[in-house]
């Protein structure tokens, strides 16, 4: 800041003392200290300044950097700065902190404390959309970290990445916007330590997905609010069909405005069910996991967030189109011949209580799809939900994974793993609305999980616990695990026998969560887990929720260990926040 010269002894008992003034401009910089903070004091075109000795981006000391035409630049990675104000020409590093400047009877007084530019959360907040806007790791780390200091409750940066992502990718939801909602999901089954971590893994994501991406651009709702819940949803359905996205986009904004989020959420379901296992699954977990980031931010942003899913919905693959579906067996017609008998056996089993027979699931998992569908159409009849139709295909898909034999290629983990997100989010699904669509979806899935059937050829043996003993160090011995590869097996067994010993599932998911959050994990690693967690908290039986652990700790294995690289970004942040020398060894 500018320099303020007088004769007179400072008024302000805020201003420190911190140099001679002739032996400042002989010198042209120092460092001195002022209330146990240092700064870099520079003379540069007659002017005293001071500035934060600690460079922004990583810590370096700006005093030991070059001052040229009113620019200060860091000698570490060559962040610029502009010297009076502080602010900075590379939205990476942030602004340096300028400190006032006084110079009293040859004496150079700086005030340490002064007001800031703006309060924490504020400047905060800003970075977190520049880190957005910039797909910049360590701006977005230091961003979460910072927000979490003040308190912020988490979904208000989930909400600042959710409407982002939705904005800025005209191509709408993925991955990256899939991941931020996981984590989410995930944020209360984590050590506290790593619910930052799980932010910042999402909201990293989403700004790879939108880097280089155009934004979207948007279709207005229709102006009449007269329209009835089944016309929108016709007419959203015959759209989606002719994969028209334009005027599924107003049909939806429409619903949005005049239907409650129940209802809104089911006529999407429904369009992602009148064709099959839409894009490996993909688009109906999209779908769900918009959901689920609705109802921790705000269905009051929904306007802005669901039309992002329409593109998954117009643009995607249908399973029905693929001859895997039709050939040897056409288990795509079998699946829309179910759907047109399901009105009547919903009808027929309406006043039934369904009890899940023994065998069911072996039923789901056999090599025959009419046996497979007969069942699920006798399920109905009797009187299943879509809930409890659709858990038992998600029990029967985590199986497939639990199972998954290592010597296929190791890209088919993906096959096996689409399956078992696809079947997590339709049994979520069936759970926010009790409708045709989690049916719909249930038959679909079934046919998935048995097109997986060779991955089990020959199938691992699920392990009971007794093939190990019981890790008395459950975090060392796992870590150990996920530090070597070829390790799938003993992962698998290390926790069945965790869990069969009485182990609190609880430490477990810790335990997995930061296992996973330490590894660059892939958008399905990230997905496996967060539906492992799910299915086992859905899962009353003890031996059948187990399958769930023991098979997202088979397929972290399975992908472990990584570079690790966005884990040190943010070490990296939190030692900066901490106030430590990254620089120094």
């Amino acid at each position: 800041m500018a320099t303020n010269d007088s004769n007179d002894a400072p008024d302000d008992a805020s201003f420190v003392r911190v140099a001679d003034a002739d032996e400042l401009r002989e010198a042209g910089r120092t460092v001195a200290r002022a209330d146990g903070r240092a700064l870099a004091l520079f003379h540069h075109e007659g002017e005293f300044r001071a500035v934060d000795n600690r460079c922004p981006h990583m810590g370096f000391p700006l005093a030991e950097g070059t001052v040229d035409d009113g620019i200060l630049t860091c000698h570490w990675h060559h962040a610029r700065f502009e010297l009076s104000c502080g602010d900075t020409f590379d939205p990476w590093a942030d602004d340096v902190r300028a400190f006032p400047v006084e110079v009293r009877d040859g004496e150079v007084y700086v005030d340490p404390h002064p007001d800031p530019d703006l309060p924490p959360v504020e400047h905060w907040t800003n970075r977190l959309r520049t880190g957005l806007e910039e797909s910049l790791r360590l701006v977005l780390a230091k961003s979460v970290v910072g927000l979490a200091d003040e308190d912020v409750p988490y979904t208000d940066p989930l909400r600042e990445g959710l409407t982002f992502g939705a904005r800025y990718r005209e191509d709408g939801w993925s991955s990256g916007l899939t991941v931020l909602s996981a984590m989410a999901n995930l944020h209360d089954e984590l050590r506290p330590a790593d619910r930052k971590r799980a932010l910042y893994t999402g909201l990293t994501r989403v700004a790879e997905d939108c880097q280089g991406e155009p934004p979207a651009f948007d279709q207005p709702s229709f102006s009449a609010r007269d329209l009835s819940r089944d016309r929108l949803e016709d007419w959203f359905r015959e759209t989606v069909a002719v994969r028209d996205r334009d005027g599924a986009e107003r049909c939806l904004r429409t619903a949005v405005a005049v239907l409650d989020p129940e209802q809104v959420a089911d006529i999407l379901y429904l369009a992602a069910t009148d064709h099959l296992y839409m894009d490996a699954g993909h688009t109906f977990d999209f779908i769900n996991k918009a959901c689920e980031a609705l109802d921790r931010v705000g269905w009051e942003h929904a306007d802005e967030v669901l039309p992002s899913v329409i593109p998954r919905l117009t643009q995607a693959t249908r399973a029905e189109e693929q001859s895997s579906w039709r050939q040897p067996v056409d288990v795509a017609e079998l699946v829309f011949d179910a759907y047109d008998e399901l009105p009547e056996l919903a009808d027929e089993g309406a006043d039934e209580t369904w009890d899940d027979p023994d065998g069911f699931v072996d039923t789901l998992l056999s090599d025959d799809p009419e046996e497979i569908v007969t069942a699920m159409k006798a399920a109905v009849q009797n009187g299943a939900t879509p809930a409890e139709l659709a858990g038992a295909v998600a029990r029967a898909a985590g199986v497939r994974v639990a199972q998954f034999g290592t010597a296929n290629e190791f890209n088919d983990w993906d096959t096996v793993h689409h399956t078992y997100s696809y079947a997590n989010a339709v049994h979520r699904a069936a759970l926010r609305t009790d409708s045709r669509a989690g049916y719909r979806s249930a038959l679909a899935g079934a046919m998935s999980v048995y097109l997986d059937r060779f991955l089990n050829t020959p199938p691992a043996p699920i392990p009971d616990g007794t093939e190990v003993d019981a890790p008395d160090d459950l975090r060392g011995e796992l870590m150990a695990v996920f530090d070597e590869e070829g390790e799938v097996d003993r992962a698998g067994r290390l926790v069945a026998a965790f869990l069969r010993d009485g182990g609190d599932p609880a430490e477990l998911k810790r335990v997995l969560g930061e296992g996973l959050l330490r590894e660059d994990a892939d958008f399905h690693t990230l997905q496996n887990v967060e539906a492992a967690f799910s299915q086992f908290d859905l899962t009353d039986d003890g031996a059948a929720a187990r399958v769930h652990l023991v098979a997202t700790a088979r397929y972290l294995s399975a992908h472990a260990p990584t570079r690790r690289s966005a884990e040190q970004t943010y070490t990296i942040a939190e030692r900066l926040h901490r106030g430590e020398k990254v620089h120094e060894a």
